[in-house]
């Protein structure tokens, strides 16, 4: 099988995508392009795998650079081939041509940032935790370091779990309401005292607020089993493990 690369015409030309779960090597619950060396995974399958996305990003793997995620809002400035171990950290920005920057996710949103004029790019990871302290105005932030300007960056969310999806309790809706009594405009009432988290519209939020031009590329990670690897889903079917999705661009 093939593999599957969603894209955005936005950040076009430049090479990128939010790859899908087809197209790889892993078996059992982790079936296909699983390319997480967090996972439980065989590593040499997921060395297999990653190669097979540095290919289609027409790099080396070593140039495939990605992080320790940890749900914070740090971000790592890269400006040359990866080496381990991977600093810890939930974003990556570069202005150097030939090096791609990738993040994975289950359900969390991967979000890809262009500003072509500079030719300066990102990669973030952006769960709740991350997107509520920071971590989409800090790489935007870091971008302009490089020399882009915050108005001429296109970000685009990939595929994430969606609102519908996204059940919660009064605990973690209080988190948001804390940092903000405008944020319930994102939950919607669920069963009982459930609650519904609109995650993307959240970060879309938080990105246009930045002053970036920001879009969702509309694909829930729960909904479609057959394309996307999901914490959430996993967890409800009782696995074990689960697999982790990359998204990817390159100068």
């Amino acid at each position: 099988m093939t593999l599957e690369i969603i894209t955005a015409d936005s950040l076009a030309p430049l090479r990128h995508g939010f790859f899908t779960r087809r197209g790889g090597a892993s078996s059992g619950v982790f079936f296909g392009l699983n390319c997480g060396p967090g996972s439980s995974d065989q590593s040499e399958i997921v060395a297999i795998n990653r190669a097979r996305v540095a290919a289609a990003m027409e790099v080396s793997p070593d140039h495939l650079a990605s992080v320790h995620q940890v749900h914070s809002a740090d971000v790592v400035h890269v400006d040359a081939p990866q080496t381990d171990p991977r600093p810890q950290a939930d974003a990556l920005v570069t202005a150097t041509p030939g090096i791609a920057l990738a993040v994975l996710t289950a359900d969390c949103q991967p979000v890809l940032f262009a500003d072509h004029e500079a030719r300066v790019i990102g990669a973030a990871h952006a769960g709740w935790r991350g997107a509520l302290d920071g971590v989409l105005e800090a790489t935007v932030d870091a971008m302009e370091g490089l020399g882009a300007r915050r108005a001429q960056i296109h970000a685009v969310i990939g595929p994430s779990i969606s609102q519908r999806a996204y059940e919660v309790g009064a605990e973690f809706f209080d988190n948001f309401l804390d940092e903000d009594p405008q944020n319930a405009r994102f939950f919607a009432n669920g069963d009982g005292d459930r609650l519904h988290f609109d995650l993307t519209g959240f970060g879309l939020h938080r990105l246009r607020a930045a002053g970036v031009n920001a879009e969702w590329t509309r694909h829930c990670t729960y909904s479609d089993a057959d394309r996307f690897y999901s914490y959430r889903r996993a967890t409800h079917a009782k696995e074990a493990d689960y697999g982790r999705l990359i998204s990817t661009i390159r100068l």
